[in-house]
């Protein structure tokens, strides 16, 4: 699998990637989204898309009012995070005031026992926050609890809303389906956001979420996004670590650069023996 230091991807990256408009030193991480699998079994379900190669986890909060669906809060992250401790939490916070929220989140923090990394991150709407004069207390407060802080952005949302925070914040969500409303395919035209963002930012987290699969990731690689978030992509597919494998290799060869012998090897579900540790 094609690891390494951000100085490593950076030589990697210089070495190969000078045809690709969104060519970026960020590692390539598929984060499955939860709210599609089967949630009775949240821990075995998530343990399950690990095992297949997934990155991280990405989790939906969701409070009935910023958006009409109702999913789960701290209460599940934290019992979550104890059957997952070195696992990378992204937890997307679709709620209507996620500064009220941000205590009860960061009871799920923790660290990587090797390495010292932050495994939390509490990634918010621009839209929640902006309206209230609220953007930046929810910032800092998101840092005084420990964590990483994402930023998101709805297809509606003009980029320059998010311009003046971006230096504060670790990643940049780019929503490519309107949150909250089902049947959507992904929204292409929202990588031009993701290109505006790699190119003033080509060592900054990009994530994009909505409609993202194996025959559009490419579109988001190419773009310049190196975190996909994945729902059905991952759990509604036949063979999940081929799934995962190759939106991984999208990434890393658009977005990183990397020669084919580089890129991470394709994996398939029928090969893979034992748990998740």
């Amino acid at each position: 699998e094609a690891t390494g230091s951000g100085s490593d991807l950076a030589t990697v990256a210089m070495a190969f990637c000078s045809s690709f408009t969104g060519c970026h030193c960020c590692q390539a991480r598929i984060g499955p989204s939860v709210l599609d699998c089967d949630t009775a079994m949240l821990a075995t379900e998530a343990a399950r898309a690990l095992r297949a190669g997934a990155d991280y986890l990405h989790l939906d909060v969701m409070d009935g009012n910023f958006v009409p669906a109702i999913s789960f809060g701290a209460g599940v992250i934290a019992k979550l995070r104890s059957h997952h401790p070195t696992v990378f939490f992204d937890c997307h916070m679709m709620v209507a005031k996620p500064e009220e929220q941000v205590e009860q989140i960061a009871q799920a923090k923790a660290a990587h026992p090797e390495t010292g990394k932050n495994l939390l991150q509490f990634t918010f709407h621009i839209e929640a926050t902006e309206p209230r004069g609220k953007t930046q207390e929810c910032i800092d407060l998101a840092r005084k609890h420990g964590m990483l802080v994402g930023l998101a952005l709805n297809p509606a949302t003009p980029l320059e809303k998010i311009l003046p925070y971006l230096d504060q914040v670790d990643m940049t969500l780019v929503m490519t389906v309107v949150p909250g409303k089902g049947g959507q395919s992904f929204m292409v035209d929202m990588m031009e956001k993701v290109r505006s963002v790699r190119a003033k930012y080509p060592e900054k987290d990009i994530e994009v979420d909505g409609g993202v699969k194996v025959h559009t990731v490419e579109e988001a690689a190419k773009a310049g996004a190196n975190m996909i978030v994945s729902g059905t992509g991952v759990y509604k597919v036949e063979d999940m670590a081929l799934a995962i494998s190759t939106m991984k290799r999208s990434v890393e060869l658009y977005g990183n650069g990397f020669s084919s012998d580089k890129l991470s090897p394709l994996r398939y579900d029928k090969d893979l023996t034992g748990g998740y540790a």
